[in-house]
Order: C-alpha cells, then structure tokens, then sequence
C-alpha cells in the first residue's frame, strides 16, 4: 500500500511537472509593438498594485516614448496571444562606475530622454509579470532577452535599481543593507532580490530615495550582470 500510495505521488508530481513545462513551453518573447500599450499598462496595474495605488506604473506616452527612442530594448512575453510580461530598457552610461541615483534620473524623467547608444550599460527600467503566470519562467525569459541583447550590442554590462519587496515588514528589525546581507544569507525570504542573484547578478549596494515603492520604503539595490563576450572597443 505504501509502494502504491508514493506511486500515485510521483504519477501526480510527473503529470503537474509536464504539465508545467508544457505551459513554459507557450511563453513567447518578442519585441514590443505600439498596439500592444494599453495591456502593458493595465498588466502594470495588476504586477503593481501597491505602486500602482501610488501612481507609479508606465503611462502610454511614456511607452510610446520608448519605442521611438530605442525600440529595440523594450519586450513582452505573451501566453496565447496575451501579454503576462514586459520589460523595459535604455542604454545609459554613468559618470562613474556605480553613481548613486534615482528612478528618474537613469531613466530620464521615464520617457528615456537621457538613452545613449554610444554608453556601456544596458539599464533595465522594470520587469513585470502577471501574478497568474509567475510560475512559467516569465521574469527569468525577459531577464535572458536583455543578456541577449547586451551580447549582441556588446554592451559591458546589465545594470539596475532593484525592489526590496519584503523590506517593509522589517523595517523595524534591519537597515536596508543588514536586510539584504540577511537575504543573502537564506536568513529572509526576499523574492525579487533573490531571483536577482539566481540568475546571475550580483548587489552592488544601496540606492535610497530611488523611487516611491510604499512596499522597499523608496530603498532599491544597485545591481549588475557582466557580459561575460564583452569585447573592449579598440
């Protein structure tokens, strides 16, 4: 009885693990487009909820903005011909390697004013996923077409501002930075700063006052992802 009953479990576990897969499977990544703004800022609205009560999610001229300005780093991921996903992106250089800065200022007022082609570092201005499709590889498929697309600008690096999405429930107990070394010790469920590390990135410090985010208390982390085929221009 008791060879049967894990039998059944592992029949259970192959069929939700295929099953799982196959929906990964129908997770495409492709290009943003025009039409595709007003799901974009209603999936922001669903991803952000918190912020999105504060105002803060992309309005359609300031992704219209970005297409027209670099069309190329910005992308979804759809599921059956629905957006689950996007990210955002303009290439930057900083005045020195890792400048403290805000939100705004990477991101020239969020219209992408300040993108330079001729810089170094290809900045990720938001990643958003549906809460209903989190589990199918979304985030980590958008993360892999920007490592993609700094390789093939050659670009020396991905940089970020990161949520501390968690923070606000410990706030009382740890500083930004104690927080982050307790998440990196496994001591603190911190999801996004640690799907951040799983795929290749590493925390460069503390960037205060980034953006209104009631849920990081405006706290983000700088964090970076070198391209391991960057070629120094001659």
């Amino acid at each position: 009885m008791v060879h049967f009953a894990q039998d059944l479990v592992n029949s259970v576990n192959k069929k939700m693990n295929s099953s799982t897969h196959t929906r990964k499977s129908r997770i495409i990544i492709r290009r943003m487009e025009n039409k595709d703004i007003p799901e974009i800022v209603e999936l922001q609205k669903i991803a952000f909820p918190h912020m999105a009560a504060e105002g803060v999610y992309w309005r359609p001229d300031q992704l219209e903005s970005h297409l027209k300005i670099f069309p190329e780093g910005q992308f979804v991921a759809e599921y059956d011909g629905k957006i689950v996903g996007s990210c955002s992106s303009l290439i930057i250089r900083l005045k020195s390697e890792y400048e403290q800065h805000t939100w705004k200022d990477a991101c020239g007022d969020s219209f992408f004013k300040n993108h330079n082609p001729t810089g170094d570092s290809l900045y990720g201005a938001d990643v958003s996923s549906h809460p209903d499709y989190r589990r199918l590889g979304v985030a980590t498929k958008l993360y892999d077409a920007r490592k993609k697309l700094a390789i093939e600008l050659n670009l020396r690096r991905i940089i970020a501002g990161a949520r501390l999405f968690n923070y606000c429930e410990h706030v009382q107990e740890f500083s930004p930075l104690e927080y982050v070394q307790m998440v990196k010790r496994h001591k603190v469920k911190e999801p996004v700063l640690s799907f951040q590390i799983r795929n290749g990135f590493k925390f460069i410090k503390i960037l205060p006052n980034y953006m209104k985010d009631p849920r990081s208390l405006n706290n983000a982390t700088f964090i970076e992802w070198k391209n391991p085929h960057f070629v120094e221009k001659q």
